[in-house]
């Protein structure tokens, strides 16, 4: 049995800025894509996004993270039929709320197991946590909709394994962001991530 080493798979490179502590305080600008770039979260009607129950539930549950982290502000955020663009500050250093949801696994199914809370074991909370958090929720909750409501199924993943950031660096930035955000619904056919 010939059995590959991590170190022989190719290594994909990281889109992070290198050096930089994504545990400080400031403004961040995000895009978390849907894999294979489906339309899941409803549609472009004459230049405004129709979120519909699963558009819904993102919105929903970006809302909340504001719930599960301390020292978190979430700023614009608009949610494309294939995608989620969001600013997102720290104001301190990110800790998550004891009682956030656990992430990745089911409800208590009777097996005794605990389930629904995860234990804060690292006070300190990255960008990078963050997203994965809101990725696995969404993820789990997209799931239950599947079952329960007829969504639209994906295949493997929900999200594309990565996300894209840029770190806010001043006023002007800020509002060139926020200006796109809010135009973003505009300009979806000629938008990177429309099929």
């Amino acid at each position: 049995m010939n059995l590959i080493k991590d170190k022989d798979l190719p290594q994909r490179k990281t889109i992070r800025f290198y050096g930089y502590d994504y545990l400080q305080e400031g403004l961040y600008f995000v895009t978390i894509c849907v894999k294979d770039k489906v339309c899941l979260f409803g549609n472009i009607d004459d230049d405004e996004m129709v979120l519909n129950e699963a558009g819904k539930m993102i919105k929903n549950q970006w809302l909340t993270l504001k719930k599960y982290f301390i020292n978190i502000e979430l700023h614009e955020y608009c949610i494309m039929p294939n995608h989620f663009h969001g600013i997102i500050q720290f104001t301190g250093n990110v800790q998550a709320f004891v009682g956030m949801p656990l992430v990745g696994t089911r409800r208590n199914m009777g097996n005794g197991q605990p389930q629904g809370i995860a234990p804060t074991t690292k006070n300190d909370k990255s960008l990078g946590d963050i997203i994965g958090a809101f990725k696995s929720i969404t993820t789990n909750q997209y799931i239950l909709g599947v079952k329960n409501y007829d969504w639209p199924s994906f295949r493997n993943k929900l999200w594309q394994r990565n996300y894209y950031e840029h770190i806010i660096r001043n006023d002007d930035s800020y509002q060139k962001i926020t200006e796109y955000i809010h135009e973003n619904p505009k300009y979806w056919q000629t938008d990177d991530y429309y099929i």
